[in-house]
């Protein structure tokens, strides 16, 4: 299980620099295009580009939170809970994103399949959609080992209070 788990962390972070890098280019696109904007000569398609980058930043920035545990969590109440019943929530928790993860990523895997048969493209560019829906797919895919260490952690805790 620890392979899995460091193979899901070092995806994260590869996912995570190549998130960066999109809002990096999107910035800089977007900066760029109200310049060009200001002599008449705008980027065609900066919009869309825009939203492919920031979808990409989001999910591609999703598995490297998780392995940072970025993500809010309201434990107040679970704090002043016994030991064991903290690790059952939290494994019960953990259990549900797994789930909800593995089902983004199969339903984006699917949808960006229905994409790619039916040829759908940007309207001004001409750029198809569905490389950005596989995308999506393989980092909601890249979150769930992760999350499955997480899971192993909370369940060996609760066996060990």
């Amino acid at each position: 299980m620890e392979w899995f788990e460091k193979a899901g962390r070092v995806a994260a972070r590869g996912l995570f620099w190549i998130a960066g890098a999109a809002i990096v280019f999107m910035m800089l696109l977007t900066c760029s295009d109200v310049v060009l904007r200001y002599f008449r000569m705008p980027i065609p398609g900066t919009y869309e580009l825009v939203c492919y980058l920031g979808a990409l930043g989001v999910a591609f920035a999703m598995a490297h939170t998780s392995v940072e545990k970025g993500h809010v969590a309201v434990s107040v109440l679970v704090r002043l809970l016994p030991r064991r019943a903290q690790g059952i929530i939290a494994s019960v928790t953990v259990f549900f994103s797994l789930m909800f993860f593995i089902l983004i990523s199969w339903q984006s895997w699917s949808y960006a399949d229905q994409l790619r048969r039916s040829g759908e493209v940007s309207l001004t560019l001409q750029l198809p959609f569905h490389p950005f829906v596989y995308g999506i797919a393989f980092a909601a895919g890249a979150v769930c080992p992760v999350l499955l260490g997480d899971l192993a952690r909370q369940i060996k805790k609760v066996f060990a209070a």
